[in-house]
């Protein structure tokens, strides 16, 4: 176990267990993780304990939107230390957060949405999550050169005070590889790097999603969402091929599932999700 493995278990509670990621995922360096939001329990502790009841190695936790103080929900520092409880009582990491009141302020035009921004990065330190995922849909997108330009500053401003708490800021969006690129290689920071998620960029940029990710390659991606229409492995994100690609460009992280529940049953269906993106992983790891 290196230093630093040994100094992350030691935050986790798990010292002594094996060095993370472990099991089947070792060998294609990828684990399993769940959105609260796909759980039902959006910005709900009670996430992390059925996380890790499902099978999950980790779970994504909503920020929450503020409040009448003008406040995100998790910045309550008592919320946060029972996060941080619960994760070490389940031995579950907090894989990421996810920054929603980036849905209504934007950061293209929006000045307010740095205040978020500045306000996720000290939640997301203070859960010991590496990751905050901030979003661009919906009128928050970056649909031409123009808004995309106008992003760059305020990741600019961002990226060295993420650096500082130790986070990286993930950019989910729906551009290309290339325009994906372009951004990083502007903002120039190792603090900011691609959420990807293969589902949206399948079913909404109609991009490749395999030869996407190798034009990233595994240092500019920090961690995935995995989903499609429906369950996995039967609409249009060919999973397989995603998966070996991942492999093939040496990422080790999680892949977050931010999957629907068809059946109407959230547990039923997350674990047949969870249960076919390990069978594809261990045909991985079998090659």
């Amino acid at each position: 176990m290196t230093r630093r493995t040994f100094i992350e278990n030691v935050a986790l509670g798990v010292v002594g267990a094996a060095p993370w990621p472990a099991r089947a995922e070792e060998l294609s360096g990828l684990s399993i993780g769940v959105m609260d939001t796909s759980l039902r329990l959006a910005g709900k502790l009670e996430a992390v304990a059925l996380a890790r009841e499902l099978g999950f190695d980790g779970v994504q936790v909503s920020i929450g939107r503020p409040g009448a103080d003008s406040r995100l929900r998790l910045a309550a520092r008592d919320l946060q230390a029972q996060y941080v409880a619960e994760a070490n009582k389940h031995n579950i990491r907090l894989t990421s957060t996810y920054l929603d009141v980036l849905h209504v302020n934007c950061l293209k035009n929006d000045p307010l949405a740095r205040k978020w921004v500045l306000e996720g990065i000290e939640i997301t330190r203070n859960l010991k999550a590496p990751i905050l995922m901030m979003v661009f849909f919906g009128k928050c997108s970056l649909d031409t050169p123009e808004e995309i330009e106008a992003t760059v500053g305020p990741l600019r401003e961002l990226a060295p005070v993420a650096k500082e708490a130790g986070v990286v800021l993930g950019f989910e969006n729906t551009l290309s590889a290339e325009d994906n690129a372009r951004v990083l290689d502007r903002v120039g920071s190792e603090a900011v790097k691609v959420f990807y998620d293969v589902g949206n960029s399948t079913n909404l940029g109609g991009f490749d999603v395999p030869t996407e990710i190798r034009r990233l390659g595994g240092e500019r991606i920090c961690q995935f969402h995995f989903k499609d229409k429906g369950y996995m492995g039967e609409g249009k994100v060919d999973f397989p091929a995603v998966i070996r690609a991942i492999a093939a460009v040496g990422f080790r992280g999680f892949a977050v599932l931010e999957t629907s529940s068809p059946s109407g049953s959230v547990a039923d269906d997350l674990r047949r999700n969870l249960a076919y993106t390990r069978r594809l992983l261990e045909d991985v790891n079998k090659k």
